[in-house]
This record gives structure tokens, sequence and C-alpha cells, in this order.
């Protein structure tokens, strides 16, 4: 259910006891075919990112069934579905019809069929068949956000409100609380909230009135009855709410404060300064810093002992290219991701999560953040400050500087002109400035104009194969990487737009794992990016990952896409011998897609040990605090993780971590993981109390 931003979604339904049709003076009216009249569902529902109106969704009674359609843009981008269902007198999907184009543009044509005691149904995957004798509800890959109307009706009336779900799992109904909404007329209605999970990683939130679906809430997007968006800040920050509350019920069960000194004992220390590893020795741990290396069996007593069994302990590593949020936060420390810099958020909502993770009540890193900025156009993204001057643009450098940012991160629909006027007064701050190359200009300008640092590989890339005038606020940012494989890399322009890059010390944030998700999925294979956890995890993430992304309609398309990567490659191994600093991101989420971003890096010559130094201590050392983080050594503080294997000799095995301490907070991976129905990689240390 991927297509809305919505991770975890998964879908169901049962007959309302009342269908709404158009009366003759053409407004909704109720029919009843129950006991008693209920109000009548709309027809009309927002898509609103952070309050911005940028979609809709139309919704249209069809006989024993519904058609919808849906579509919203945002940062140039978004689904265009339409979807037709039938259900039976039970409400369970008997046929599903969907077909549009997804975010990225993949194709959609989706279909599911129920007869007699056989399922059958054809995705971007393949095509798929079950037994349904007993029960069972489809979960499309590609919905509207409607399912959730089918599924919180099917699962109201069900008794115990789980329900089996095809291709795999089951689908999970938990009520959380009512809620009262007022209308643009000063209505009050009667809601309430429910949660939907079995088959991702997280649940969904949604609102019923009764039978009736009135919309879905995430801390950042939702999809509200139309002329409710006066409710939307009020009803994000319940889901905001709600997910704190189930992280700090995680957290409090997965994270371990020991009220005793903490020995990680029997480890080999992986030295980030010279990419070796120690002898065998065990690291002491007092409230959140390294008190002591000493000898492995240097137990005292009144220690808490962790055995390391002679595994690998690692410096935690820096994710630098996330976008965080509850989940990517815990999921991120299991991955032995202690620190992110965040490239730019619903500034309120990410202060929130800060605060809780630095409380204590929410598993989460460190967070360096940049201030985002984006200019006011029809395709602008809706996160950070959103400006329509140049002089609102510096002054929201202003305004971050004041709230103690220290990097600025600049988006597609900034003004080009504004650009020197912008990284100057981020520069008199003293602030990094980062960010895309904005529409109608091209990275050379850009480093002329004093950036620090280029973000995304693409985004340098695109000045070397578009023609002026082209628009990369759109989707084209991503599809004219089509153009790659005819790109010269030893020409002209690519050598001088080098040479400055080198000349002026830019840094790149190339996002490499993304560029591989993007150019190389293919509808119906396993994405390769994810063939070392897929079949660890819950079944929506096992489905996305046999997508593609993009709209590969030919042979041809499919050759450019995969020469595309190849010079994507191509370029970060000549950067890499020309000197030029690369700091490794996602933009994925990170956690698993970190791991393989880090993996990558092999491909252009970089060896395990570089690369674990690179993300550790090197990008502690980028960000200015090398001196407290990055390596593992007397007085620094306590973040870092444990491997069974020794990744300087096999990179995978940094996939695999028993342990994790951050900011000396013990969590152990095959404690969170089950929590999103992932399949732990590696079994808990042996721990001894005092």
């Amino acid at each position: 259910m991927k297509s809305y931003m919505l991770a975890g979604l998964v879908s169901a339904f049962a007959l309302c006891a009342c269908s709404p049709e158009q009366g003759a003076d053409g407004e909704t009216q109720t029919v009843e075919t129950g006991s008693a009249a209920e109000r009548a569902e709309a027809r009309t529902f927002t898509v609103l990112v952070d309050g911005t109106p940028i979609g809709s969704m139309e919704v249209e009674p069809a006989e024993a069934g519904f058609e919808v359609d849906f579509e919203y843009r945002n940062n140039g981008r978004g689904p265009t579905l339409a979807e037709t269902v039938t259900l039976d007198e039970q409400g369970y999907p008997v046929s599903w019809a969907i077909e549009g184009a997804e975010t990225f543009g993949n194709t959609v044509d989706e279909s599911y069929e129920r007869t007699g005691d056989r399922a059958r149904w054809s995705d971007s995957t393949g095509e798929g068949e079950a037994d349904a004798a007993e029960p069972v509800f489809y979960v499309p890959q590609n919905s509207t956000p409607y399912f959730l109307a089918l599924a919180g009706r099917a699962l109201i009336a069900d008794e115990d409100r789980t329900i089996t779900a095809l291709p795999g799992g089951e689908l999970r109904l938990t009520e959380m609380e009512n809620v009262t909404v007022s209308g643009p007329d000063g209505e009050s209605r009667e809601l309430t909230a429910y949660a939907l999970s079995g088959t991702s990683l997280d649940p969904t939130y949604f609102l019923m009135e009764g039978t009736a679906f009135f919309g879905m809430v995430t801390p950042g997007f939702s999809i509200l009855e139309e002329r409710y968006d006066g409710e939307d800040e009020r009803l994000r920050a319940l889901a905001s709410r709600f997910g704190s509350e189930r992280y700090a019920e995680i957290t409090a069960r997965v994270a371990h404060d020991f009220d005793a000194p903490v020995r990680i004992a029997n480890v080999r220390i992986f030295d980030a300064r010279t990419g070796r590893l120690g002898e065998p020795a065990s690291v002491l741990v007092e409230d959140n810093r390294i008190a002591a290396i000493e000898g492995p069996d240097a137990a005292q007593d009144g220690e808490v002992v962790i055995d390391g069994a002679g595994g690998t302990l690692v410096p935690g590593l820096f994710e630098m290219h996330a976008h965080l949020g509850d989940t990517s936060a815990m999921l991120g420390v299991a991955a032995g991701t202690t620190s992110v810099r965040d490239m730019g958020n619903n500034n309120e909502v990410l202060s929130e999560l800060i605060g809780h993770i630095e409380a204590g009540e929410m598993a989460g890193p460190r967070v360096f953040r940049a201030g985002f900025i984006e200019g006011r156009s029809p395709y602008n993204s809706n996160n950070g400050i959103v400006v329509e001057t140049e002089a609102e643009a510096v002054a929201a450098v202003n305004t971050y500087a004041d709230n103690g940012f220290t990097m600025i991160k600049i988006y597609n629909s900034m003004q080009p002109d504004w650009i020197p006027a912008v990284i100057e007064a981020a520069h008199a701050r003293d602030m990094h400035v980062m960010g895309h190359v904005p529409a109608f200009t091209d990275a050379d300008a850009m480093i002329e104009a004093g950036y620090d640092e280029l973000t995304h590989i693409n985004q340098l890339m695109l000045g070397w194969v578009l023609e002026e005038g082209e628009d990369t606020r759109t989707l084209l940012r991503l599809t004219a990487l089509k153009r790659l494989p005819e790109l010269d890399l030893q020409s002209e322009a690519v050598q001088s737009t080098l040479d400055a890059i080198v000349e002026n010390d830019i840094a790149i944030d190339p996002t490499f794992a993304i560029h591989e998700a993007l150019l190389l999925s293919r509808n119906g294979e396993l994405s390769p990016g994810a063939a070392d956890y897929i079949d660890h995890m819950p079944a929506d993430i096992q489905r996305s990952a046999r997508s593609a992304w993009a709209d590969i309609a030919t042979p041809e398309d499919a050759a450019a896409y995969r020469g595309a990567f190849e010079t994507i490659t191509e370029a970060l191994a000549l950067m890499r011998e020309r000197g030029i600093e690369m700091v490794p991101g996602t933009d994925l989420g990170g956690s698993f897609a970190y791991h393989r971003e880090l993996e990558l890096y092999q491909s252009i010559g970089m060896s395990p040990a570089e690369i674990v130094s690179w993300a550790s201590l090197g990008m502690a050392e980028y960000l200015g605090v090398g001196d407290e983080l990055g390596t593992i050594e007397e007085g620094k503080l306590a973040d870092f993780f444990l491997v069974p294997g020794n990744p300087v000799e096999d990179f995978k095995a940094i996939k695999t971590i028993s342990m994790v301490m951050a900011d000396g907070t013990v969590y152990y991976p095959a404690e969170i993981y089950p929590e999103f129905g992932i399949v732990p990689f590696a079994e808990m240390p042996q721990v001894t109390l005092p």
C-alpha cells in the first residue's frame, strides 16, 4: 500500500448499515438498509501535507461496492489511482481492480478475483492464487486510502477484530479513543479513532463515524472529509500522540538502563583511526561514557557483564541523509545508527520527536538538524519553511540560526537568483549550506554561489545532460537519468565541474542506495538492495521489494536505467579518485537501507574497513563532534554496537547486530524487531547481572 506515503497500510471491508445515494437536489442522502439510519458517508476527501491541500479522493458508491479516484501532487510527484471494488454480503472483496501510476511513475494494473473457494490476483510482482474456503481478505499492493474504510467496517464486524489477509499476514484492528470534531458550520461530530495493523511495520490511524469513513492521519499527512481542513492540525497531533505512546511502550520494554557499570567483555574493538581490529578486550561503561578499556576478562563485582563472545565492537554509525520519524529512529538504532543528520522535516514534529528521544521516552539516535528552505511554486515540497521572496529566504536562514540549527538545506523550487544571498546569510551565521540544485540552473552555478555540499548524485549529473529550460521540479529529475549512458565522463563539461568541486572543497551526498532502488528495481524481481534482509520482513515490505519504482515500459527503458546506474557508479569512482569528499546517507529511512548504502561503496573501490571508518569517525569529524563520537576510546560517549562476525573481512557482517549501546543505553535488536513484525538477524548476547 505504498502509493500514498503510508508505510504499512492494509485493507479489508464489511458493508455498512447504510449506503449513500444522490438525491434529486444533488445532496448526499442516507438510504437505510439496517435498523437505524446513520450519517451518509462523504463522497469527497481532501489530501493534506502539513495542513496544505495537495489532492483529493472521490468515492462513488456502485452496485455492491465502490469506485474511487485518488490523486495528489507533493514535491512535483504523487500517485494517480482509480479503483473499483465489489463486495459480498459480508463485505469481503469479490473483485478489485486498480489502475494508474505510483508516485515515481511505475504503472499500476492490479486485479483480484474470488471465485468459489479460490482467490487469484495479479500485481506488479506477478500472479498468485490461494485457497479462499475460509474468510480471507485481499490486501492490494496499490490501493487508494479508501481501503481503510473497507478494512474498518470488516474488522468492526469481526468478533475478535482479526482477519486472515492475502497474500500473507493478518489484519488487526485496535480501537484507540473517541474524538469530537467541529465542522465549518459549528456542528459537532463524534468519531472513533482506530489503528489498523498486521502486514507491515506500523499501524495506520484512521477515523470512522459509526461505519462511515471520515479520514486517516499521520503526524505530517492526512486525508480528511471535505470541509474539515480546520481539524487537520489537531488530528495530526492525535496521530503523533498515538505513535509516541506506542513507541514509549516499546521503549519501556526494550531499553536497558542498568543501575550499575556495564562491561562488554571478550570483544575485539574496531579502531576507526587505523581500520584494524584490536586484540581481545573489554569495554567498561559508566552512565553514558566509556570509563575504561581493559583485558577481555577484567570484570569486577557489581558490574553488568555482556558477553561479546569474541565478536566485533564497532563505533556507532552516522546516517547523513535522514528524514527522521518514529519508526526510522528506533529501527535505525537497532541497525547501529546512533547518529543521524536530518535533511528536512516538519519542524514541530521533529522537535517533539527529539524531545522524546532526549528524555529517554523513545529509542532514537542523536540528531543533527538541517533547516529546510523551499520556494513556493506549483511543485514545491511542504517541509520546513516555504518562502516566496529572497527576503523571506534570508529571514528563514536567520530563524533557523536563532533556533540552534547549524546547517541549511536548499530545495528544488528556490529561485536561483536568491541563492547567493541565502548562502551569504548562512555563512555569516557559521552555517553549513547544502542542497538540491534548484530548477533552471546547474551545479556549476551553485558551486560558484558558495554551496558547501551538493545533495544527491543525480542533482549534480543532471547539469551535464539537461537541455536549457527543462524543469527538474517534476519527475524529470529522475526520468532524465535515462540519458546518462550517453554521457562522456571525460568530457570538458564533466571535468570542469569536478575541477570546481575540488578547488572549492565541496562535498557530495550521493544517496547511492536510492539511485539503485530507482534505477534497478523491476516488477516481479527482488530489488538487489533488499536481498540480504527481505526474508525477515513483514508481507507488505516483501511485496514492495519486488516492484519497480520508475515506469519501465520497454526493454530500451530497462537498459537505459541500468546503464544510468553504471554511469553513476563510474562517476562516484572518478570522484573518489579526485579526492572529492563524500558523505553516506540514504533518503530511504536508514536502517537496512543504510547498510546497503555503505555496502555499495565497495563497488567504487572502498574496502570494508575504510567504509566503516568513514561512516563512524569520518562523519563524526565532518559534523565537528569527533572529540566525543566516532571511536571507542576512554572518555568518549558510549555509542557502539556488537556484531558476531568480522566486518573488516566481510562487510555483510555489519548487518547482523546482537547489541547496540546508544548514549549508554543498551538495546538488543532481537527484542526490537518482533515489535515490527521483523524476524531478528542475531540472538541476544549472554548477560550476567551483578
